[in-house]
């Protein structure tokens, strides 16, 4: 039996790997000092207990997985190993030379971002674009284009490295395949 701080840890039985399809107006946290609803709700019925690898804001909705891996967690957010795209609706039609500098990387808050894509996904008067993140700074994609003048009216995470699911409904979980799991572990993992 192993005790810390008087109480008593119990160790992973097993390691599990879930896939949530987060709404928006929910943290992606384990728990949140201002009461609002957590990732942990949807996700209540898993034994183990698991904790999101990342973050996604609470405006924005898709894909998160959790885990009670931290060896995975640990590699899975290391800046720049899995690219994470996201479907973003923005307010207005940016010009070419807008985006291409989006796509560059720029410098925000004193920090130059790594650069993205950025790919015209549905045209309209608030068009949706495809952005792939190489990096994930906290809230990136809405300061970019907030910086730009068109503010982010929609955001959803589509795909983390090469894992979708198109048919997982908002709020909707399952576990990771056994075959998912090495697949991240064969593709992303870095000494």
């Amino acid at each position: 039996m192993i005790k810390v701080d008087g109480k008593r840890i119990r160790s992973a039985s097993r390691f599990v790997y879930v896939l949530l399809n987060k709404p928006k107006n929910v943290m992606s946290t384990s728990s949140d000092p201002e009461a609002r609803p957590t990732v942990m709700e949807y996700v209540a019925k898993v034994r183990e207990r698991i904790y999101p690898v990342g973050r996604l804001d609470f405006a924005s909705e898709g894909l998160l997985i959790l885990t009670n891996d931290g060896d995975f967690t640990k590699w899975m957010t290391r800046a720049g190993i899995v690219p994470k795209v996201y479907h973003v609706k923005v307010a207005g039609k940016p010009e070419e030379k807008l985006l291409a500098k989006l796509r560059r990387g720029l410098y925000l808050e004193g920090e130059r971002l790594a650069p993205c894509e950025i790919v015209l996904f549905k045209e309209g008067e608030n068009p949706w674009y495809e952005v792939t993140l190489h990096q994930g700074r906290n809230q990136q994609i809405r300061k970019m284009f907030a910086v730009s003048g068109h503010p982010v009216e929609k955001l959803r995470r589509v795909r983390i490295g090469f894992l979708e699911d198109r048919r997982l409904p908002l709020g909707a979980w399952r576990l990771l395949t056994e075959h998912e799991v090495e697949r991240f572990k064969r593709e992303f993992r870095k000494p």
